[in-house]
């Protein structure tokens, strides 16, 4: 999904730390502390060490002079680089969800975003780029490490279009939108499998990441521009394509070969499509209702 040239982005939205790292992680340590207390996005650790991803290797951001957060001033910085990508989705979610709870008597706040490489301190405890994207309900802050998107691209299958990624960002927000509404601490109800508390949260994520879509194409920056231009059946296929790529089922079947329902965290890819797409096209929290649902192979049922 593209972002119109002249939407004009704040990059102090965005806090850039990358090529600042935190302490050492010894194995099993806070790491780990962030699979047990934040929603997150990625894959467990101990799959990617098995598929050989989840590196520590600093993105390319971080070299000596590049470019900074500081430099993605409009949409068309958006178009061309992945952290400006972020900035500017995150300023669209900003605007559809600021604009969309108070219909329902609900505040919400802006959540923390941050970019950083290699490691990072959060509330929820040091975490590295192998957890993948996060959210830590404890600082309110989601963690995006750029160098995933080539690790959803080139290891999980994903298409690499731009919707694939603001797909990833909006998903991460909406674990700031269930923190506001009450229902991330179900992730912590359950344990693992199918019908877990954990599987239902992620799965209303990505419905909320839907929903964003659906309305994406009307948000709009402190000038009243749009951000975002309207969405093609190919930025359709790419944000399904990141939803598939991560479902539980094919990172279970890349990593050991056989699917193993019972240790469940995210669901699976069709449940992911599928509730994605319930979003879109519904536009309404309400169908979102993932901790209710009978069936989270049928949206709706």
């Amino acid at each position: 999904m593209s972002f119109n040239d002249d939407a004009r982005l704040d990059s102090n939205r965005v806090k850039d730390s990358r090529g600042h790292r935190g302490a050492k992680i010894a194995a099993g340590g806070g790491g780990i502390l962030v699979v047990l207390l934040a929603a997150i996005f990625g894959i467990n650790p101990d799959m990617l060490a098995q598929l050989g991803l989840g590196g520590e290797t600093p993105s390319e951001q971080t070299a000596t002079g590049a470019p900074g957060i500081a430099e993605c001033k409009t949409g068309a910085d958006a178009n061309a680089r992945q952290d400006c990508r972020i900035l500017a989705t995150t300023q669209s979610l900003d605007s559809f969800w600021l604009s969309y709870l108070p219909k329902y008597n609900v505040k919400v706040a802006k959540p923390g975003v941050e970019i950083f490489s290699g490691r990072v301190d959060t509330a929820c405890g040091p975490a590295t780029s192998a957890v993948g994207p996060f959210y830590c309900p404890g600082d309110r802050v989601a963690y995006f490490d750029t160098a995933f998107f080539a690790d959803l691209q080139n290891n999980y299958g994903s298409d690499g279009g731009a919707l694939a990624e603001e797909y990833v960002v909006a998903h991460e927000y909406g674990h700031h939108i269930q923190n506001t509404i009450g229902t991330l601490a179900a992730s912590q109800q359950g344990g693992t499998g199918a019908n877990s508390g954990s599987v239902r949260v992620e799965l209303q994520a990505d419905c909320f990441a839907g929903m964003w879509a659906a309305y994406a194409a009307q948000t709009k920056d402190a000038n009243g521009n749009t951000f975002m231009k309207p969405l093609t059946e190919s930025d359709l296929r790419s944000a399904l394509s990141a939803a598939s790529a991560v479902g539980d089922d094919r990172i279970q079947k890349a990593a050991t070969g056989r699917v193993s329902p019972e240790g469940w965290t995210h669901g699976s890819a069709a449940q992911r499509e599928a509730w994605f797409l319930q979003g879109y096209k519904t536009g309404d929290i309400n169908k979102c209702d993932t901790l209710s649902s009978r069936n989270l192979n049928k949206p709706g049922a």
